[in-house]
């Protein structure tokens, strides 16, 4: 048996809940991002009640219907992709997700955006967007090797994009004492 859980995005929830799952003593589920995976015995619907809860009150959600399990798929490989990979991005987008989830990517991208208000390509800049700030923020790269690592085409084209999400050039953004970020499963 297969869950998928809505808000599940680092690892640090994937932490979070391993543990709601050992507090109940489940012992036989392996946690991944975005989903928990039960082997035999799958647990009872009373234990299964009080896991949801569990994750509820972390700011997690169990997703039941097919089209937001997807959604939520397609958001937890983006994310992966981008801030959980060290190989650089190429913006090949659309032949990825469709190649991953085995439909075509204009229906993916049509469904994902009725259910999340945004169209996939913006969720992919945002998610971006931040991964900029993280490295910025640690100043071991320079804007040209961040540019490349996350398949911009240029330092100038990245800022360009980074200026029109955060209201700020890189440069800018680096010389801020308080460098604020928003949380990945926020944006």
């Amino acid at each position: 048996m297969k869950l998928h859980i809505k808000n599940m995005v680092c690892r640090r929830c994937i932490m979070a809940v391993k543990m709601e799952t050992e507090k109940l003593g489940i012992q036989n589920a392996e946690v991944n991002l975005g989903q928990i995976n039960f082997r035999n015995p799958e647990p009872d619907d009373l234990l299964l009640g009080k896991l949801k809860a569990g994750l509820n009150s972390l700011g997690f959600e169990i997703i039941n219907d097919k089209k937001s399990r997807l959604i939520e798929q397609i958001k937890t490989f983006v994310i992966d992709k981008i801030h959980h990979s060290d190989s650089e991005l190429q913006n090949n987008w659309s032949e990825k997700i469709a190649a991953k989830f085995h439909y075509e990517y204009n229906y993916i991208s049509n469904l994902f955006s009725a259910i999340e208000g945004i169209t996939i390509e913006q969720y992919i800049i945002r998610q971006k967007i931040e991964k900029v700030k993280e490295l910025l923020f640690y100043d071991e790269l320079t804007l040209s090797e961040i540019a490349y690592r996350l398949g911009y085409s240029s330092a100038a084209y990245l800022t360009n994009q980074f200026k029109k999400i955060s209201g700020m050039t890189p440069g800018q953004f680096r010389k801020l004492l308080n460098k604020k970020r928003n949380p990945i499963d926020h944006l």
